[in-house]
């Protein structure tokens, strides 16, 4: 079967600022064979060639048969839906997604993320020089007039600041409803899945107590690099003794290596923010603090016969948080600072999103914008040097409230 391919072009001025306009163009061609969509939405440099960048939707599900004519149909809608999200990310503006979306309350939820983000971009002075939007059919339900299907996107941004450019990425999640009305299929309705709000646990170990915090003690082990993992797949990582500096080069190369997939020498949880933290900071030289106690020390082993083997400050955001917060004479130590722009490479900022005490996400620093503003990779949903404040996130609120931990440099 040949490819059939249609091209259109639109420009357009996204309004970034009062002396500078950025026009996009768009282009997409349909694999009919493959069950692949391409778009692209990249600001043109005009004394440049442009390097395309694609947007991608693609289901092994629907590669192994020629597509249904109904299947074509609603594709072809979940394709626009993923065009017009990149261009929206691209101009940072709602408008051509509300149009095409018939679900108000998730045009008001857009509209206000995407506010939120342009504006503190215009006072950071980075502007978006580009995006790519990838998606994946995760899950697909059909009936007759009616499929839902739940969309996976891998979003870069490109931005520019005070004359250099980084590149910023993550991962999303959402479930669409496409209907049928008038012959044509709609997004009758958008729900992004926030991941970032759901804690591993339960309020009960959230909030784990004086009680169990007061068994570290300094005369409990502290352990260093055991063998838990394979480092036959990390041989960067290498065993070292207690007692060295906090190797922060080691922490970030650890975060960008394993931020959007679970190292195998681990568990993979649902929730997996504080977990890929936690394994950050022991591959900078952190020594575990191994009591045998869940509620107490931060420490890992795995899985034995069912049984979890970790401390809940390995793998709960509130109780990291904590056990960061609590001053400590050996071992892992960090000192709480009152800004972002104190931290370092290697340090963590735990997120409170609705201000009630509870946090609920972790962040690892990873890297810096020109102005000196931390860039955090996380997991659960993986994101690779995002902008430190989350305000890009659905998960956060006007009460949201962060604590910034320095982890000292001799451990």
């Amino acid at each position: 079967m040949k490819r059939a391919k249609r091209t259109y072009h639109s420009n357009k001025s996204g309004s970034l600022s009062s002396k500078r306009q950025v026009k996009s163009s768009s282009t997409y061609s349909q694999r009919e064979k493959q069950g692949e969509f391409h778009h692209v939405n990249q600001p043109p440099k005009p004394s440049q060639p442009q390097s395309k960048l694609s947007s991608l939707i693609q289901s092994s599900d629907y590669t192994r048969r020629p597509p249904s004519t109904k299947e074509k149909s609603w594709k072809a809608a979940v394709q626009r839906y993923v065009s017009l999200y990149n261009q929206a990310e691209t101009e940072q503006h709602a408008r051509v997604l509300t149009d095409f979306v018939v679900d108000q309350v998730h045009q008001e939820r857009l509209c206000n993320r995407l506010d939120r983000m342009r504006e503190r971009d215009l006072l950071r002075g980075a502007l978006p020089a580009g995006s790519e939007t990838k998606a994946e059919l995760v899950r697909v339900n059909e009936s007759t007039h009616e499929t839902s299907v739940l969309l996976r996107l891998h979003i870069k941004r490109k931005m520019e600041q005070s004359g250099t450019v980084y590149m910023e990425e993550r991962y999303e999640y959402e479930r669409l409803w496409l209907t049928m009305s008038g012959g044509q299929w709609e997004v009758n309705q958008v729900e992004p899945i926030i991941a970032e709000r759901r804690p591993r646990y339960g309020a009960s170990v959230q909030q784990w107590g004086e009680e169990e915090e007061s068994l570290e003690v300094d005369s409990l082990p502290l352990t260093p690099s055991l063998p838990y993992l394979n480092y036959d797949l990390m041989p960067q990582f290498k065993l070292r003794d207690r007692g060295n500096r906090y190797r922060r080069d080691l922490v970030a190369a650890y975060a960008d290596r394993w931020w959007n997939a679970g190292n195998p020498g681990y568990e993979t949880f649902e929730d997996n923010c504080t977990n890929y933290v936690s394994q950050c900071i022991f591959a900078g030289n952190a020594p575990m603090n191994y009591t045998g106690k869940r509620g107490s020390g931060w420490w890992y082993k795995g899985r034995n016969n069912g049984g979890e083997w970790w401390s809940f400050s390995w793998s709960v955001s509130n109780a990291l948080s904590g056990y960061l917060s609590k001053g400590r004479k050996t071992g892992l130590q960090a000192v709480v600072v009152h800004s972002a722009d104190q931290l370092q490479l290697g340090d963590v900022i735990t997120y409170d999103w609705n201000g009630d005490g509870r946090f609920q996400h972790s962040s690892i620093v990873t890297a810096f914008d020109s102005a000196g503003q931390p860039l955090v990779n996380a997991n659960t949903v993986a994101s690779r040097h995002r902008y430190w404040d989350y305000r890009d996130s659905y998960a956060w609120s006007k009460g949201t409230k962060y604590r910034f931990f320095h982890i000292t440099d001799l451990l």
